[in-house]
């Protein structure tokens, strides 16, 4: 009888220096990363009013390049990807056959490789990078398109918050005023090379920098300093987590899974239909949109907690006695200073305001507000 070891955590090039901030360190998806490195609370508030520091170089890169690029991703993706310009980004999915989410993705197009190729970066969330590059790998087949494992080739850095466009300003001297929302650029920062995306996970303004391992540590620290008088503070995951809840960003393994469509999700805009060529799970997907259409599923809603105690995933949503429902996601907010939570719910419950909604918290009722999505939004 054979038993294999635990494989051992992976570390980012800023390991060290989370170690020497005193960050309390975790397991996330084979990584070993920051959970916070102070209060949760404080670092979720700096980056709502000032801005944050954070590694996100366990997420995964996949580089596609060649003539029929923009082909493979169509077919592999349930998005357009052949309609995104040079320079500009893609929220979308990968879907199975059945529909079922693989995973939900940022695709950037990149400047053309050589000879005028069309260049992608798929960026995949780090739990399933490797069900992404296999998939990929295998959907290539017949196109005449390279699909490339990058993920050791990239760290990934991020500013965000209010504060986070005069930090990196004072690093650089690309058009940040220029780049828009989902868009992506190359250039220097603090003498780093980087592609400087407008994108993020945390429901305000800010950037995520790709640059060379090897270059992380110079460029974090630059970051520090430029940051230090607008407040930037390092920020780990835990207030990630609550911060894209806040925001009502849904996280692959709670709000997205196999067993769930985009449009049981209520993401049913990523998939076109309309776009050129056949696509992977399109047969599944149009059903899925007719039932949506319909008879909805459950849908995915907001609760605000009228009590202290905080609602986990897995937690049964209830009311007149029956379960509704189940928590997918559930924190403490920093910002309306209660438990939030999003939930499925049958659509008999789902509409904002409905009354009798509760979650089932170790044999209690505790009675909550179902809402619409986002709990926040930032002012623009």
């Amino acid at each position: 009888m054979s038993s294999s070891a635990p494989r051992p955590l992976r570390h980012t090039a800023l390991d060290a220096v989370h170690r020497a901030l005193g960050a309390t360190m975790t397991d996330f998806a084979g990584w070993d990363m920051p959970l916070r490195y102070g209060s949760e609370r404080d670092e979720h508030i700096a980056v709502r009013t000032r801005a944050g520091l954070f590694d996100l170089s366990h997420m995964g890169e996949i580089t596609v390049t060649g003539p029929q690029a923009a082909a493979l991703l169509n077919h592999a993706l349930v998005g357009n990807i052949a309609s995104v310009g040079v320079g500009r980004a893609r929220y979308t999915m990968i879907c199975r056959e059945d529909g079922g989410i693989l995973d939900d993705l940022i695709v950037y197009r990149l400047a053309e490789a050589e000879a005028g190729s069309p260049r992608y970066m798929v960026v995949a969330n780090a739990s399933n990078a490797q069900v992404v590059l296999d998939a990929l790998t295998e959907r290539a087949a017949g196109f005449d398109a390279e699909v490339r494992d990058d993920r050791d080739d990239y760290a990934l850095i991020a500013v965000q918050g209010p504060q986070s466009p005069g930090i990196l300003a004072s690093l650089t001297d690309a058009d940040l005023d220029g780049l828009k929302y989902y868009a992506g650029l190359p250039g220097t920062v603090a003498g780093v090379p980087a592609l400087i995306a407008r994108t993020g996970y945390t429901g305000e303004d800010g950037f995520e920098l790709f640059v060379a391992p090897a270059d992380a540590e110079k460029l974090w620290q630059a970051l520090t300093d430029a940051g230090a008088d607008a407040g930037l503070v390092p920020c780990g995951l835990s207030c990630r987590d609550t911060l894209r809840l806040e925001a009502g960003m849904p996280l692959y393994g709670h709000e997205l899974t196999t067993a769930l469509t985009p449009f049981d999700a209520g993401l049913g805009r990523v998939v076109k239909f309309d776009k050129e060529g056949d696509f992977v799970g399109r047969e599944a997907l149009l059903a899925a949109a007719e039932r949506a259409a319909s008879q909805p599923p459950r849908v995915l809603v907001g609760l605000v907690a009228e009590g202290r105690r905080v609602p986990r995933a897995g937690y049964p949503v209830v009311a007149g006695g029956e379960v509704i429902g189940e928590v997918t996601s559930g924190a403490p907010s920093p910002t309306l200073g209660k438990p939030i939570a999003m939930a499925y719910v049958d659509a008999a419950h789902a509409a904002p305001g409905t009354p009798g909604v509760g979650v089932d918290i170790r044999g209690r009722h505790e009675p909550y507000e179902v809402v619409a999505l986002p709990f926040y939004k930032r002012q623009k």
